[in-house]
């Protein structure tokens, strides 16, 4: 069994991440991980947070000498502005008159349209926004980057499976229908400023993030994840929760502001007559193939063999700094929202989360098809899969 956790909060000490079921064998240091963290932190638009909190990372568990031993990978993404919030965010009581003093300790009152604000202030009964906005804080996702990058060492060094993504769309600028990034493209894609595999279309993109910045308003977008080099068979049929295509979108759409999820030409095939929608079938002198990908990759809920390709569109931040209306929940009385947070747009980064996402996905699915307690064995047992292929 393959499952993870985090825990942790926005201005909390730190974020912990555990993976359990990750087989001994998988080389990973903690280079590794603090790359794909910064990663996570760059793309034109985002708030000077992203330059001033660091994320200090350190494997704590299940990995000795770059290598993972078998047991529960542990991870803790410190923060390093936590000495401006120990006191406000302290687990153990603080003395009142010392919280009194303290700006950052004032209630948070009005709730963000968009946000998770005001119906998790009424789930878990808080007079107060910030216990809610801690945890729903899009900087949860350090730790996913983290145990995402676990789980694309292992698929890498498994399956040889590269996983990248690339911008398509922030608010309406889109790159051309065609622009398909192959794993040679990842570097060129990480050195633009929104991450987009077309120069002219990031360049429009990053002029309408000025124009959106300059009026105080957020912007969202639409990000690509491509997949390359799945066996055909990972996922099942079966049962609906066995379906990959379920489990991956379940899985984009559990990202912080993630509202849609597509899988290959999704909602574009929806609008094709039947004889262009699907992927013909063909045997070539590599084997069967299909001439097309507009399925993304997967059929009947399982992989195909073909590049992996699924979508997901992310909304605008909530904290907009031309504060939207609201109310004031200890007055009932109309109010702005509080603001939080200055960036203009999070798209960029939201390809890398992810990234991370389908990377976790797909280990999980990996592991059941293939098992074994070392990456050498699940190899042999991918190999042996693939060369007994009924139809290959």
């Amino acid at each position: 069994m393959f499952r993870w956790l985090t825990a942790g909060e926005s201005h909390g000490r730190a974020l912990v991440a555990i993976c359990d079921g990750v087989p001994s064998g998988v080389r990973i240091t903690t280079g590794d991980l603090a790359a794909a963290l910064a990663r996570r932190r760059a793309g034109y638009g985002r708030g000077a947070r992203m330059t001033f909190e660091q994320d200090e990372v350190e494997l704590t568990g299940g990995v000795r000498h770059g290598s993972t031993l078998g047991g529960p990978v542990a991870i803790r993404i410190a923060n390093t502005e936590w000495p401006k919030w120990e006191a406000v965010m302290s687990a153990d009581p603080v003395d009142s008159e010392q919280l009194s003093g303290l700006a950052r300790n004032a209630p948070l009152t009005r709730p963000r349209p968009g946000h998770a604000d005001l119906a998790g202030m009424q789930k878990f009964g808080h007079a107060d926004a910030r216990p809610v906005l801690e945890r729903a804080s899009a900087r949860e996702t350090a730790a996913r980057v983290a145990l995402g990058e676990v789980a694309r060492h292992l698929l890498s060094q498994v399956l040889g499976v590269e996983i990248l993504s690339h911008v398509v769309a922030i608010g309406h600028i889109s790159v051309p229908g065609d622009t398909m990034p192959r794993p040679a493209d990842k570097a060129a894609i990480d050195a633009d400023p929104v991450r987009c595999a077309d120069p002219a279309t990031s360049q429009a993109m990053v002029a309408e993030i000025d124009a959106a910045k300059k009026e105080g308003d957020t912007l969202g977008g639409v990000v690509e994840v491509l997949a390359f080099g799945l066996p055909p068979g990972l996922g099942s049929f079966t049962h609906w929760d066995r379906r990959l295509d379920a489990r991956l979108a379940g899985a984009l759409m559990s990202i912080q502001a993630i509202k849609g999820v597509e899988v290959g030409d999704g909602f574009t095939t929806a609008t094709r007559r039947g004889s262009q929608a699907h992927d013909e079938i063909e045997a070539t002198e590599n084997g069967i193939t299909r001439r097309t990908n507009r399925a993304g990759g997967i059929e009947g809920g399982m992989s195909t063999g073909e590049p992996l390709r699924l979508r997901a569109a992310m909304k605008p931040i909530s904290t907009v700094p031309r504060a939207l209306d609201t109310i004031d929940t200890s007055t009932g009385e109309p109010a702005k929202a509080i603001n939080q947070r200055s960036d203009a747009t999070a798209v960029p980064a939201a390809g890398v989360v992810a990234e991370a996402m389908v990377a976790l996905v797909l280990a999980e699915a990996a592991i059941e098809k293939f098992g074994g307690d070392s990456v050498e064995e699940m190899r042999r047992n991918a190999e042996s899969y693939l060369k007994a292929l009924v139809i290959s």
